[in-house]
């Protein structure tokens, strides 16, 4: 079982020595890392190329343009050579159990989209108290109802990353996809209640602001044909349960400051 893990990269020379050390720390090993770098500006490169001297599963590709992360992404599933597939954020880490509890997860179950819990850390890498529990099983109404995957924890089936390929637009795609899948699949996706991701919590990213993040939850649920009486239902969720969970980190990192 060969795992592909892709990487997208833009300005990342601060954040993915770590990324990618994290997955060179895998005690699952049979993987390849894809980094992607999306024309950064930046020493990226030079980060990369550095770590791949010391470990030939790591292939660096450079993007023609700036692709964005949505294309960039299918494009690392497009070169994968493993039948399965797992994203990792170059700001963000995992823990060096990840890959196996999912593979193991996998191995014992009819799993084909695979999420965990999270731990998370400050923009500098300082690890926060909050954990970020997640249920055994979600299925399409559950998840509509809050984004319980995130997208540096998925390990998924890569014939369902290429049926369902990330749409590029000011919204979660990730999330979208994951409801896609969810639904005409008719699958639930399966859980590992650990946090095995390390999400880096920084205002510099996409959904930094809660208040365009919010916008591009609205804009999944129009994205995917959700009627409105329902996507207000849905939103209010959302809604409820973020603001619950963003209070608790806000909380945490504001002490540190």
């Amino acid at each position: 079982m060969l795992i592909s893990v892709i990487m997208p990269a833009y300005n990342a020379e601060k954040t993915i020595r770590q990324a990618i050390e994290s997955v060179m720390a895998q005690s699952f090993r049979q993987w390849e890392l894809i980094v992607l770098n999306d024309r950064s500006k930046d020493d990226t490169r030079q980060r990369v190329l550095e770590l791949a001297e010391q470990d030939t599963r790591i292939r660096y590709m450079e993007n023609d343009g700036n692709l964005g992360v949505a294309k960039t992404r299918n494009l690392g599933v497009s070169m994968a050579r493993g039948e399965w597939i797992a994203f990792l954020d170059s700001d963000d880490a995992w823990e060096r159990e990840k890959l196996e509890r999912q593979v193991q997860l996998a191995e014992r179950t009819d799993a084909r989209l695979i999420f965990t819990g999270s731990a998370f850390m400050d923009q500098d890498g300082e690890r926060l108290d909050y954990r970020m529990e997640v249920p055994e099983e979600v299925g399409f109404r559950g998840l509509l109802k809050q984004n319980v995957i995130s997208c540096s924890s998925v390990l998924a089936e890569k014939a369902l990353m290429v049926r369902y390929p990330m749409m590029p637009g000011d919204m979660h795609e990730d999330y979208a996809v994951w409801l896609k899948v969810l639904k005409h699949e008719a699958i639930t996706a399966k859980g590992v209640n650990e946090p095995l991701l390390i999400y880096r919590v920084s205002g510099a990213s996409k959904s930094g602001n809660k208040g365009k993040a919010a916008l591009m939850h609205w804009r999944v649920y129009r994205h995917i044909g959700l009627p409105l009486p329902q996507s207000v239902y849905f939103f209010s969720f959302y809604m409820v349960r973020n603001l619950k969970k963003y209070t608790k980190i806000w909380k945490e990192t504001g002490k540190r400051r």
